[in-house]
């Protein structure tokens, strides 16, 4: 899927010249996505911005840009329940809200915390869980807003450094913090974590910034230095160029998911709590396992001028690809 939510000419990605804190113009995002399914040969992503277990959302405001991932919990499926619909709907409600209006972009962590009690109060539960990273993009201030729950998260490179990241939030080895919701009378058997638990952060983006927003099927597989290794291939800021170096990612992610061999971050992490295993369960907690899906969001902040993001099944979602651009003031 491709989508551009601004328009204008794609120049260099190299800063041609700075842009001061008080500079009266701000930033726009252009989106481009791309999915992978078992066979992995198709490029397309799924109705609905959901791929397997995981979810994602795109909207647009005034004064901001939202997106959002999430990470449905798969196990559900062994009790009857599509574990799809709880991440689904939790940011297909995230969408909405934002369309609405009704948020803060400095408080990221209140548009989940809305959109999960909204879920709490349906007549008929809704049941599941799932992790969640909202990011907002202040165009105007030029500043990141994140909230974090669990182990999705995301990256800021810039000039070839990760100048950001997120912390994976975790109950115990491979337990991350979930957002749940219970069958009546279960609620104190299930894992579950309030939206207000998220880590926040804030902190200025600039032209030329990478961001990279994605659930543990990527960060678990590719440490940060491969990631920057195929970053470091974008010479070229055409669609062509960006949506060949996001598939490279989720190719060589998938392929040392499967190697027996290759020491991953999940499998070095799984070393240090005592467990002996290589390679990646792509997306699975001791307590309720769930499916191995990917979402992956790429985000470059690139230069543009407007001129008037358990092994047995493997799915890969390359979401979206969002470009930051200038927007002339008015």
């Amino acid at each position: 899927m491709l989508s551009v939510l601004s328009y204008g000419r794609l120049v260099a990605r190299a800063v041609i010249g700075g842009l001061s804190q008080t500079d009266s113009r701000d930033y726009s995002l252009v989106t481009a996505s791309c999915g992978f399914g078992k066979d992995f040969r198709k490029g397309i992503l799924k109705k609905g911005m959901c791929y397997g277990d995981d979810a994602c959302f795109i909207a647009r405001h005034r004064s901001a840009d939202v997106l959002g991932v999430a990470d449905g919990v798969g196990g559900w499926r062994d009790y009857g329940v599509d574990p799809s619909q709880f991440s689904g709907t939790l940011m297909k409600t995230c969408e909405r809200l934002v369309k609405e209006g009704r948020f803060i972009p400095s408080n990221p962590v209140g548009v989940l915390t809305t959109s999960y009690y909204e879920l709490l109060q349906n007549k008929v539960p809704l049941l599941g869980s799932s992790t969640a990273c909202i990011v907002v993009l202040d165009r105007q201030s030029h500043r990141l807003h994140t909230a974090n729950l669990g182990d999705s998260g995301f990256l800021v490179v810039r000039g070839g450094e990760v100048v950001h990241r997120s912390d994976e939030q975790q109950h115990y080895f491979n337990t991350p913090f979930q957002l749940s919701i219970a069958p009546p009378g279960a609620e104190g058997a299930v894992l579950s974590d309030s939206p207000d638990a998220a880590e926040s952060s804030s902190f200025d983006v600039q032209l030329g910034d990478i961001i990279l927003t994605a659930t543990d099927g990527l960060f678990d597989n590719m440490p940060d230095y491969m990631i920057l290794q195929e970053l470091k291939k974008l010479k070229n800021t055409n669609y062509e160029s960006i949506q060949q170096t996001a598939r490279s990612i989720a190719e060589q992610a998938h392929v040392l998911a499967y190697d027996p061999n290759y020491m991953s971050p999940f499998a070095q992490f799984a070393c240090d709590n005592g467990l002996n295993v290589r390679g990646k369960c792509l997306g699975f907690t001791p307590a309720v396992p769930t499916d191995a899906y990917f979402l992956f969001f790429f985000k470059a902040l690139l230069i543009r001028w407007k001129m008037t993001h358990d092994m047995s099944k493997v799915n890969f979602l390359m979401s979206a690809i969002l470009f930051l651009s200038r927007r002339k003031a008015r």
